[in-house]
């Protein structure tokens, strides 16, 4: 689904959680568009920041929080993506020390491309899994 698409379709019931990726699945070198409308903005947050990182669920670096922008519907922060990196871990926060964080769990994506050395190890040309919440 194309960004412009998105913004004209997506309404807040139908996000699952609250949270939309855009485009999945994540690949290295692009820009990935997060969507959020969860629990933080429904309180009524003036602003909500997407806390980043890459790597292990467990053990993120390259760690970030970003200023998203406000939409008629909820949030939005554009990203690139690096190309040496395995794994896109985020959550959200209002600046306020209130959190959204999955439950605990984060959201998780795995990079797909050439520079995920993941590929290396998998047989064939498929990609290394689908996306998942870690």
């Amino acid at each position: 689904m194309l960004l412009e698409e998105s913004r004209e379709v997506l309404h807040p019931a139908d996000l699952p959680g609250g949270v939309v990726v855009d485009p999945t699945p994540i690949t290295a070198g692009e820009e990935v568009t997060i969507f959020y409308n969860g629990c933080l903005s429904q309180s009524g947050a003036s602003q909500i920041y997407l806390h980043l990182g890459f790597g292990p669920p467990d053990n993120w670096h390259r760690v970030q929080d970003l200023k998203m922008s406000r939409t008629s519907w909820g949030w939005v922060r554009t990203i690139s993506i690096p190309f040496d990196e395995e794994r896109l871990n985020f959550c959200f926060w209002d600046g306020a020390g209130n959190w959204d964080n999955n439950n605990g769990l984060n959201w998780s994506y795995i990079i797909h491309g050439p520079g995920n050395p993941l590929f290396s190890r998998l047989p064939g040309t498929g990609s290394p899994g689908l996306q998942t919440s870690c």
